[in-house]
């Protein structure tokens, strides 16, 4: 199966009690604490994914050393006192029923990393969207280096809109072993897995490597989340002397899958004169002719439209690339922001400018990919914070 861009693996998985395993990715409900005081409160004792990775929002108390070492034990024991049944050499095909009960599906199998590279311009097989942040992958490799198992919230998407690669396992989804089927913690859904038959995988295999089939760029997926604990996985291959740590475990989708939505994220720069932003922005890049990106600037009580001349293929291209710039010439601070009114009422604030402008519609990302290569960070959320993927499979990596 070493010929496919998309393997089986070793997959463990625990032996009892999934929903108080399976904990959503640690890069969410960062500033909640409730969310994640819940979680402990639903878990106590028993085995969890909880104590195999570390949630970001306790990054910042001081005890990452004590808790990355204590992760490392727990993954041991785990692994020697039979929390895990290891199917070997499979596949699962997953149905997640999300916030809005619409229902995602996925084949949880493995890469090699080999094919991964997250630079811009990079022409792997295997691609980052977005630009990948450097500074937020040596502390992520200080928890995964001495790791023996690996748990992902990786989803790869795959540029499918004849559904050649997933959407026929629906088909025979009743002939197959349900691997396990249960609601998820803290508002997640519910999910169901199942095991690939040995010809299911190699027609998943075959169907995969068909999508690049006749391509002058061979593209085979795009990271649409978990980028940078794939970053992390990749860097942390150069660092092990063993083979299992060439490769990650991932949930490959379909960006055409009617479930999958893209939501722009919009930008307010905050302590700055608008006007002045704005008349700069503007003299930058230009506002004549007719190929132009729009944007809503928002200050005060006001908004005004601005056309800019594109320096990218998206709007939020164009403006990022500008405002990486300026923040970083007159340290600006800037954040990100889901939802126009929450720009708009931001924005009110004296001082602070917000930028709303069209987001990038999902069948435009392997293109503005291909043409830019990654995107400017924040360039797109794929679905709400709930709906994000919860660590249930693992491997060894040792």
């Amino acid at each position: 199966m070493k010929k496919f861009g998309f393997m089986p693996a070793d997959i463990l998985l625990p032996k009892k009690d999934f929903p108080k395993w399976a904990v959503v990715a640690c890069d969410q409900f960062t500033s909640e604490a409730d969310y994640w005081n819940a979680v402990e409160k639903t878990v106590g004792d028993a085995p969890s994914t909880l104590r195999i990775t570390l949630p970001e929002i306790y990054l910042e108390d001081g005890d990452t050393e004590k808790r990355i070492a204590d992760i490392n034990v727990t993954m041991e024991k785990y692994l020697e006192n039979g929390v895990f049944e290891e199917y070997k050499e499979a596949m699962i095909y997953v149905e997640r029923t999300q916030s809005d009960l619409t229902v995602r599906h996925g084949i949880v199998g493995a890469i090699e990393l080999c094919d991964y590279d997250y630079r811009k311009g990079s022409k792997a097989l295997i691609r980052a969207t977005e630009q990948t942040v450097i500074e937020r992958i040596p502390p992520r490799v200080k928890i995964r280096k001495d790791a023996s198992v690996e748990l992902p919230h990786v989803l790869l998407l795959t540029d499918d809109p004849e559904k050649t690669v997933i959407e026929p396992i629906k088909a025979v989804k009743d002939k197959l072993t349900v691997a396990y089927d249960f609601d998820l913690m803290q508002g997640g859904g519910h999910i169901t897995g199942w095991f690939l038959r040995p010809e299911d995988i190699e027609r998943v295999g075959l169907a995969v490597n068909a999508l690049c089939d006749g391509k002058e760029d061979k593209m085979m997926f795009a990271v649409g989340d978990g980028n940078h604990s794939l970053a992390t996985a990749k860097e942390c291959s150069n660092l092990s002397d063993s083979p299992l740590a060439r490769s990650a475990l991932v949930e490959v989708v379909n960006i055409h899958d009617d479930s999958i939505q893209f939501e722009p994220i919009y930008r307010v720069l905050f302590g700055v004169e608008p006007e002045l932003v704005i008349a700069q922005l503007a003299a930058d890049l230009g506002t004549d002719g007719e190929d132009y990106h729009k944007f809503i600037c928002c200050f005060g009580d006001e908004e005004c439209e601005l056309h800019l001349k594109p320096t990218s293929k998206l709007p939020v291209g164009t403006l990022q690339t500008w405002l990486d710039d300026y923040i970083k010439k007159y340290n600006v601070k800037i954040d990100y922001i889901h939802g126009e009114d929450v720009v708009r009422n931001l924005s009110k604030e004296k001082g602070n400018l917000g930028f709303i402008f069209d987001g990038m519609r999902k069948d435009e990302l392997f293109p503005a990919v291909l043409g830019d290569g990654s995107l400017p960070r924040k360039t797109f959320s794929m679905g709400h914070a709930a709906d994000k993927r919860y660590y249930i499979e693992a491997r060894k990596i040792k």
